[in-house]
């Protein structure tokens, strides 16, 4: 045996085990031995038979007696049946899927026993629980299992640790299964990957004594110490391969870009706003990269409507208009990615109008096709293309500027002087396709990756330890802070008489629902929610009769979304029903209030830029957040979007509260749950990072860290923290 073995080589397991350990991404040794529990009991909280009630977490002890296996009479499930019992009573214990545990006990044994207390036909019992045989019983209630001598003190073992379950998987047979690997000697035999070192100077434990402290800690201080090793080596291990990724990207060549200030001063005054001092700031870096020789690496990360775009428009100008090398003709080219057509379409308008002034071609690429600006019928105005002719001027370096959707990364498209690569709403885009916009040139192109879903610093130093960071933490001037209100069902009435209003003012509305359809009465698990296509009756028909309403949701072609937004955006529709299609840099400014039915249903990260679509111009905004759920935890998770200031502090407000949280989680980011919770703690973040900022230093190959270059091998995809 050893870390790699397959479970099943070494433990029978049944069918429906092994689809359950399939679903919960365990399939080897090491990947058991990762699988962390989500809590510990504890032990010494022992309870009297005869005192047990109803919803009770509850630990006994006693004599087992009664044992035998059965199915149970509805659906057949085989199970083993029991009862124990003490001086007060005996209570049944029923294992469902679990007919070998009346075959692992005796009758008369002793034993304590962990669950539930569950109540059926008036008759008490425990469903599942765990059972574990016992030398000795306790003399009273409360004592601890084990006899404390003073020879045998650190025998005491009063914890035990709870798993995440799953249908044919018990917390119970994760611990048996983990105890049977340890005593196999496995765990004498596994190198730490940590240097010797860095754990020390962390008082970190080796990964031995981290194991066994995690799966069978004798005292809370163990499982803590346990929990911390494990959290500072998934944070270290991805800051080692950020820094060198970074140390890699330093050693390429990219196009030297020398910015003239005159001129971006210039064109920066083009814009219909006073440029913030954050966004003179971000320009000023950026156009200091370009001047390194090698290619930047930059994180822009801005509030909704912050003015992200702007900042990138006048970056791309300074490209734009900048030669390639040792030649007098011609122009340096940008790719700029964007997640939807919507959002590519808007961009290509709005770079439209700030680059018109120049003799320069902007192409757009969709897969619903392709334009070109200027048209040759008339210079003020795009025209559509065909794909081979864009394709071809791009190829020639003809066209500056290409924006597009993921249809930018396809094979077919080449560029003869790619020099910046703008990726807008990034954490929609995966590495491997930033890495194929970003590989489409023989000389690397500077990369410049936008966000409006603001992160932690912690969680940006880790997840982004390749990038150099830059905030955009001022609006534009003038613009007012938005009115979020959480509304109660009392209120409805009250807040659509507020919305009349300012719809009698000219302005417009959005209304966001969580689901296109209304659902199957007939489904069980179907999500109960409001759907666009009965809110756009209800409005239409008994709220909002006198006013133009329309619907967008992700099952309109892109035509009809199209044709669905320009009615929108030139004001012949004056409230919109939509899915959280409109989420991403849809741009409206006369759409000053959103109502977001459902509001429990979406992420923080979800709902914070749902309502920017309403801060696009210096009008007052309003968002109404209507919860169908009223509970405590809703109402004080919603009440953060009034709270905080900004995004920056939602997101530090998420990341306290809920760990993994809303505004990233694992599956987002490929962080564990014990990660997550640690990158609350920004020395750990630090520590991590200043370790591995020095051995890349040292050697980026890790040539003299075996243990770190073996680790990478077998675990940079195949990590199962739970």
């Amino acid at each position: 045996m050893d870390l790699y073995t397959k479970l099943e080589k070494e433990f029978r397991l049944v069918e429906i085990q092994k689809k359950a350990l399939a679903k919960m991404g365990i399939s080897t040794i090491e990947d058991l031995l990762y699988y962390f529990p989500i809590r510990y009991g504890n032990t010494s909280q022992v309870t009297n038979v005869g005192t047990l009630a109803k919803g009770d977490d509850s630990t006994v002890f006693g004599k087992v007696t009664g044992l035998k296996t059965s199915k149970a009479f509805i659906k057949k499930i085989p199970m083993s049946e029991a009862f124990v019992t003490d001086e007060t009573g005996k209570i049944k214990l029923v294992w469902f899927n679990q007919p070998y545990i009346a075959k692992m006990l005796h009758e008369g044994q002793l034993v304590r026993v962990e669950g539930k207390i569950t109540e059926r036909k008036g008759e008490l019992y425990m469903s599942n629980p765990k059972i574990e045989g016992v030398n000795t019983l306790p003399n009273a209630v409360g004592e601890s299992l084990f006899t404390k001598t003073e020879a045998n003190e650190e025998d005491v073992h009063v914890m035990y640790p709870v798993y995440p379950e799953s249908k044919g998987v018990t917390s119970y047979w994760i611990y048996h299964t983990i105890q049977k690997i340890f005593r196999s000697g496995i765990i004498d035999s596994i190198v730490d990957p940590i240097p010797k070192e860095i754990l020390e100077k962390y008082h970190l434990p080796n990964i031995r004594s981290a194991f066994i402290w995690m799966h069978t800690p004798k005292k809370d201080d163990d499982a803590l110490s346990a929990r911390k090793r494990f959290a500072f080596q998934e944070i270290f291990f991805i800051q080692l391969e950020k820094q060198k990724e970074r140390k890699l990207w330093s050693k390429k060549n990219a196009f030297k870009i020398l910015a003239d200030k005159k001129n971006t001063d210039s064109f920066v005054k083009r814009f219909p706003f006073e440029a913030t001092l954050s966004q003179t700031k971000a320009i000023e870096s950026i156009e200091q990269d370009f001047q390194r020789g090698y290619p930047m690496s930059r994180l822009l990360e801005g509030d909704v409507g912050s003015g992200k775009t702007a900042v990138a428009a006048t970056t791309i100008y300074t490209v734009t208009t900048s030669r390639p090398s040792n030649k007098d003709y011609g122009n340096l080219q940008t790719a700029y990615m964007v997640p939807t057509e919507i959002l590519a379409k808007q961009h290509y308008e709005n770079f439209i109008t700030y680059f018109q002034h120049l003799p320069i071609k902007i192409g757009l690429i969709t897969g619903s096709g392709c334009q070109i600006f200027p048209s040759k019928s008339n210079p003020t105005k795009p025209t559509s293309i065909s794909r081979a002719q864009l394709l071809k001027w791009v190829a020639n370096g003809e066209v500056p500027i290409l924006i597009g959707t993921h249809a930018l990364i396809q094979k077919s498209v080449s560029f003869k002087h790619l020099a910046y690569v703008v990726i807008d709403e990034q954490h929609r885009f995966g590495t491997l396709q930033r890495q194929k916009l970003t590989s489409k040139s023989d000389i690397v192109p500077h990369l410049l990756s936008m966000t409006a879903t603001p992160i932690p610093r912690t969680l940006a130093l880790t997840i982004y330890g390749d990038l150099d960071i830059t905030l955009l933490d001022q609006m534009p001037h003038g613009r007012k802070p938005i009115t979020t209100k959480i509304i109660l069902p009392t209120e409805r009435d009250n807040t659509y008489t507020e919305i009349r209003k300012e719809l009698k003012a000219g302005r417009q509305l959005y209304v966001i629902c969580p689901r296109i359809d209304e659902p199957d009465p007939t489904k069980e698990l179907a999500v109960i929610a409001k759907s666009v296509s009965l809110e756009t009756e209800r409005l239409k028909n008994d709220i909002f009769q006198e006013y133009i309403i329309d619907s967008l949701h992700s099952k309109m072609s892109p035509a009809e979304k199209e044709a669905v937004m320009k009615k929108f955006s030139e004001g012949k529709t004056n409230i919109l029903v939509a899915t959280s299609v409109v989420e991403v840099g849809v741009n409206v400014p006369n759409a000053t209030m959103i109502i977001i039915e459902g509001a429990e249903r979406f992420g923080l990260s979800q709902l914070h830029q749902l309502r920017g679509r309403v801060i696009r111009s210096n009008h007052q905004a309003y968002c109404y957040v209507f919860a169908e759920s009223q509970g405590q935890k809703t109402r004080d998770r919603l009440k953060a979007l009034i709270t905080a200031k900004n995004g920056f502090e939602l997101a530090e407000f998420d990341l306290s509260q809920r760990g993994s949280g809303e505004l990233y989680g694992r599956k987002q980011w490929g962080i564990s749950d014990l990660a997550m919770e640690a990158i609350k703690n920004l020395k750990m973040v630090e520590a991590s990072r200043t370790e591995a900022v020095r051995i890349v230093e040292e050697d980026p190959e890790f040539s003299s860290y075996p243990l770190i270059q073996e680790y990478f091998k077998n675990q940079t995809t195949k990590i199962h923290f739970e």
